[in-house]
């Protein structure tokens, strides 16, 4: 988002020629403090922003400074338009502001990369919502989204079980998983997430508020995800491996942490190379289905109820390999005596 607003601050700047932090505020919807950090991360960076003091000052860019799209390799461009793919910013209502930015992006694109957009869209689709869901946003994405851009205080009603509760949040970012959106929102000094689907309604205040700029929404959700997975994990096996066993597990385990934590759980190989583990589930039933998978390569040393639910299951299954195939049902005869005519014979 910070991105955004450099690029709209510069943008601004070569359109009105000298602007004053507080008309940049005010186009941006941010604070003026927060312009005067912006200006100095553009100074930085080596765009030319200069102050000129006085009742007719303000910023302005020095010897007509311009932005252009020169020097962008072939993958560049198209990782540009790649990045613009319509699904989740339609979601959020954003589909014309997406169009209109590619639009002029394209047009200020060499001649000999402008085929880049119908490249990339021939090559890549992005389908986010999972299978035997529903593909609709949900109702209040738009709203949550605007208040995001515009760091606006909401107000947040929310189903949590069989009850409704209301909060008032900053809200941060929002985060499209497996085709599900998350609001991130801080409530006091800590953060909260909540997911958009349950959001019974949103009224967006006057209020901004202060962003931190040192939140990281990709690192934040990163640790709840793995807190999440980490809360589901609630029980443990121990597990005697073969070496292809081990390798399986990567496959099978709840989360790669989950197989980080086996492996490094684990003892010294034997003369045949199994190794003894400990391997953190979800629940013995669970637990059941991912070791069921690996067949003989693995034994359940404890706990005993789901050991002696895995030599019942193997017992069934020998038997029942231990007797020759029933044979295969013969074709019935066609009228006349003769087989029935097949494709291939046609």
């Amino acid at each position: 988002m910070r991105a955004s607003r450099l690029i709209s601050l510069v943008l601004l700047l070569q359109a009105r020629e000298t602007m004053t932090a507080a008309e940049l505020a005010q186009e941006l919807e941010v604070s003026e403090r927060t312009v005067y950090r912006d200006v100095l991360a553009l100074s930085a960076a080596g765009v030319p922003v200069y102050a000129d003091r006085g009742r007719a000052g303000g910023y302005r860019l020095l010897g007509g400074y311009r932005t252009r799209l020169t020097g962008l390799t072939r993958d560049e461009a198209e990782a540009l338009f790649l990045a613009g793919l319509p699904g989740p910013a339609g979601d959020m209502g954003l589909a014309d502001a997406v169009a209109a930015a590619e639009l002029k992006v394209l047009a200020a694109l060499p001649p000999a990369l402008r085929d880049a957009p119908a490249r990339t869209g021939q090559r890549f689709h992005l389908d986010v919502p999972g299978w035997f869901r529903e593909t609709g946003p949900p109702p209040w994405l738009g709203e949550l989204a605007g208040a995001v851009w515009r760091d606006r205080v909401v107000e947040l009603r929310y189903r949590r079980g069989d009850r409704e509760v209301t909060r008032e949040l900053s809200p941060y970012g929002l985060v499209l998983k497996s085709g599900i959106w998350y609001l991130v929102g801080r409530v006091g000094d800590g953060y909260r997430t909540y997911r958009v689907d349950r959001v019974t309604g949103v009224e967006v205040r006057a209020e901004t508020f202060a962003r931190d700029e040192g939140f990281d929404l990709a690192g934040y959700w990163r640790e709840q995800a793995e807190a999440f997975l980490r809360s589901m994990l609630r029980a443990e096996v121990t597990v005697r491996l073969s070496p292809a066993g081990l390798r399986q597990l990567r496959h099978t385990a709840d989360a790669p942490f989950a197989y980080e934590e086996a492996l490094a759980a684990a003892g010294e190989p034997d003369e045949q190379g199994w190794v003894v583990t400990r391997l953190p589930v979800e629940s013995l039933v669970v637990a059941y289905t991912q070791l069921l998978g690996l067949g003989p390569e693995v034994e359940v040393l404890e706990p005993p109820e789901l050991r002696a639910r895995l030599a019942e299951a193997t017992a069934r299954a020998a038997a029942r390999y231990a007797t020759s195939p029933p044979s295969p049902p013969s074709p019935p005869d066609a009228p006349g005596g003769q087989p029935p005519e097949t494709a291939g014979q046609r």
